[in-house]
């Protein structure tokens, strides 16, 4: 918690115990010098004097140890009080400061357009989000476990405490202005409801959705989900690789994108190339002289792939062609048509 407020109240918290310890320490060591009683009389007496409960007395009081009984009760009124409002005070300021913070955050989500919301922050959400944030591609996690919230929410990493199979969850995540929808949720029944519920409320949505076994794909893809990703198979299939074509491997792993300084493969819309009222081909386009990439697949209009596309396939609207490059290559890519 970084508000100096709370801070603040947290230190007077500290205080008050202090003072508190020291009044019931020097409660107990008075009256243990005073009226000469037990260490557990001593502390009766303390304890019930600093309370102001009206029980007797263990036995009864000189003028000594009555003048001290009046100085530990006026004492302790100031004292108990004090401790009690710093302590009020405190409850009362984090839970509006919470709420506060919370309120500050759906108003950032509530600004957003063409974002992602990732469903669950365990393992694959976080591998998810690290990749937007590297991406600087704006997103909202939903996570229902309230401490997982608290602990990772910050400025790069807005939440929606909530759970991802409610409507009134994925509406406060911005589901009806958002481009896409990752469903990373452990079980298999919990994404393919969030699917059905996602696809219901947005039905242009692109909705990606981890499956843990292969019988729940149909399903998921029957529900509405654009692909489903199975961790544990392509875990596996990749170890296998490694055995099979272990330089292949090597090769891709060399493509993995941690951000954008160093980024060596991209997918881009014709439209950011070029305006399309005059269609070109890949030759016309002829990326390789102006920027050093290659083009290395092409996605058309209705979505299909081709890879390592002809020199005369034309870049019809909405179509996307994939490019491979070094990162400096790419990053001049990017400046030249300001992707």
């Amino acid at each position: 918690m970084n508000n100096p407020l709370i801070k603040l109240l947290k230190s007077k918290i500290y205080t008050a115990i202090l003072l508190l310890t020291t009044l019931l320490s020097a409660g107990v060591i008075g009256f243990k010098v005073l009226s000469q009683l037990t260490w557990i009389d001593a502390l009766y007496m303390t304890v019930i004097t600093i309370t102001t409960v009206g029980f007797g007395e263990v036995q009864p009081l000189d003028d000594g140890s009555k003048l001290f009984t009046v100085i530990l009760i006026l004492t302790s009124v100031v004292i108990v009080g004090y401790a009690i409002s710093v302590i009020t005070e405190y409850i009362l300021s984090k839970n509006n400061f919470e709420g506060l913070k919370q309120r500050k955050m759906q108003k950032k989500i509530d600004n957003l357009k063409d974002h992602i919301i990732v469903c669950g922050y365990g393992r694959n959400g976080k591998q998810a989000a690290t990749k937007l944030i590297a991406y600087e591609k704006p997103f909202v996690i939903i996570e229902k476990n309230k401490e997982i919230a608290e602990k990772y929410q910050s400025e790069l990493v807005p939440f929606v405490i909530g759970n991802a199979n409610e409507d009134e969850t994925l509406l406060k995540a911005g589901i009806v202005r958002a481009n896409t929808l990752i469903s990373a949720l452990p079980n298999d029944a919990d994404n393919l409801f969030v699917v059905l519920s996602s696809r219901q409320i947005n039905n242009k949505l692109n909705i990606i959705s981890r499956a843990s076994q292969e019988t729940s794909y149909k399903k998921l893809k029957l529900a509405g989900a654009n692909n489903v990703i199975l961790p544990d198979k392509i875990g596996g299939d990749h170890m296998a690789s490694l055995v099979v074509v272990p330089g292949l491997l090597e090769f891709i792993d060399n493509l993995s994108i941690v951000g954008k300084s160093n980024i060596n493969i991209e997918e881009i819309s014709v439209e950011q190339l070029y305006d399309t009222m005059e269609i070109k081909t890949i030759r016309d386009l002829d990326l390789r002289k102006q920027t050093g990439c290659s083009i290395i697949g092409f996605k058309d209009a209705k979505g299909e792939y081709l890879i390592n596309p002809d020199a005369e396939i034309e870049l019809v609207p909405n179509s996307k062609i994939i490019v491979l490059g070094r990162p400096e290559q790419i990053q001049k890519l990017n400046s030249l048509y300001n992707i």
